[in-house]
């Protein structure tokens, strides 16, 4: 039982993740969908491969728009695919 409480402690006190990326769609209400690149060197072939990833984020009141450069930071799951925030 102590080990559980110690993991609880271990999730309430680190900080959330803050990903940079742009406004790929604000059509939904109150969302947007944010897509983010990276580089990375593949690990066999040393080839360096650009890696997009999406995520949907809350904005109330839908002020960005398609193209903006906007911040996110994680917060609590507001919808199934939904877990960060516009900062």
């Amino acid at each position: 039982m102590k080990s559980k409480t110690n993991n609880q402690k271990e999730v309430a006190n680190r900080r959330p993740r803050v990903i940079q990326g742009v406004v790929a769609s604000d059509k939904m209400k109150d969302t947007i969908s944010v897509v983010t690149n990276r580089y990375v060197k593949h690990a066999k072939y040393g080839k360096f491969m650009k890696i997009l990833k999406k995520y949907l984020a809350h904005d109330p009141g839908n002020t960005k728009k398609i193209g903006d450069k906007v911040t996110i930071e994680e917060c609590r799951p507001i919808s199934k695919r939904k877990s960060f925030k516009v900062i």
